[in-house]
């Protein structure tokens, strides 16, 4: 099952306008473009296509004034960012409201509130979604999986998944999926520790996810974690070579069936260290890891005898 979200978008396909490439590459013509596509009026050739823009539109009403409209839609609102936000004490120049105003203003947003919800599910959503959104942004993941994870959560919900489970499980576990099916370097452990739930929840309800909703999360490869790993450590860019060659060898073997490919990062990493003659002990690059030091040696031990 992919991971994103589609948006239908309407254009009107009709409208001509002239395109600033404004003759044909290939008879020197006439070229126009609409909404969806850049043509030659001459030969026909199709110069550029799927001109779309997903973006707010452009209004000028007025030729020495121009605003822009509301913010696109995303998948990490449940209304998709389409709700209205009444703001407190000023208008939309900046002015300072009257008394009388800013009580109509207040009636408004406690009235709004109120019937923000046309169902539970809705507000589930709504407080799920801000979940994905806070652990997105306390695990300072790109706009691109937070909103993947938005829209795994959303599957997660229209497949009945939450019943019986936390929202805030499920939350970390669309994080912690959609993580795993970008090849991101991102535990476990790091996803719990800043989730409000423990660690059971979190891996059953990951456990879930990717049974019912068949994730094409692929096994994580210890090539993913040496960068993460040599940049929380401040080693340099030979060691970030050596270990990424130790990692590639390791993972051409059978040495990574079965083991951890943080610990087998680790181990490159240490590894990689040692030859490069930088001061730096095991329980360090373990810690960093956030394996054990007996799984370093043991992983360290099995790379040298490669």
């Amino acid at each position: 099952m992919a991971i994103r979200d589609i948006y239908e978008t309407g254009f009107d396909e009709d409208v001509q306008t002239e395109s600033s490439a404004n003759q044909c590459p290939e008879c020197n013509g006439h070229v126009t473009t609409n909404v969806k596509e850049t043509v030659c009026e001459d030969c026909g050739l199709v110069i550029e296509e799927q001109r779309i823009d997903h973006g707010p539109e452009w209004r000028a009403y007025d030729a020495d004034e121009r605003e822009r409209t509301g913010a696109p839609l995303t998948a990490a609102r449940h209304d998709r960012g389409l709700s209205t936000e009444i703001g407190h004490g000023t208008d939309a120049h900046g002015n300072e409201l009257s008394s009388q105003k800013r009580q109509r203003l207040a009636r408004m947003r406690r009235e709004q509130t109120r019937g923000r919800w046309q169902s539970k599910a809705e507000r589930n959503l709504a407080h799920g979604l801000g979940e994905v959104r806070r652990l997105a942004s306390t695990l300072e993941l790109s706009e691109s999986i937070r909103d993947q994870a938005c829209q795994l959560f959303r599957s997660a919900q229209s497949e009945d998944l939450l019943r019986g489970r936390s929202i805030e499980a499920i939350g970390a576990a669309s994080i912690y999926g959609t993580c795993r099916c970008n090849q991101h370097p991102l535990l476990l452990e790091d996803v719990v520790d800043a989730a409000r739930v423990e660690s059971t929840r979190v891996t059953n309800a990951y456990r879930t996810l990717n049974r019912e909703l068949e994730l094409p999360a692929p096994p994580m490869r210890p090539t993913s974690f040496v960068p993460r790993l040599i940049s929380e450590l401040g080693l340099d860019h030979d060691i970030r070579r050596r270990a990424n060659e130790l990692a590639e060898r390791a993972e051409g073997t059978a040495l990574t069936n079965g083991c951890q490919p943080s610990g087998v990062a680790a181990a490159c990493v240490y590894l990689a260290a040692q030859e490069q003659g930088a001061l730096i002990t095991q329980s360090t690059v373990a810690s960093t890891a956030e394996v054990s030091v007996v799984t370093l040696r043991s992983r360290r031990d099995e790379l040298q005898a490669i």
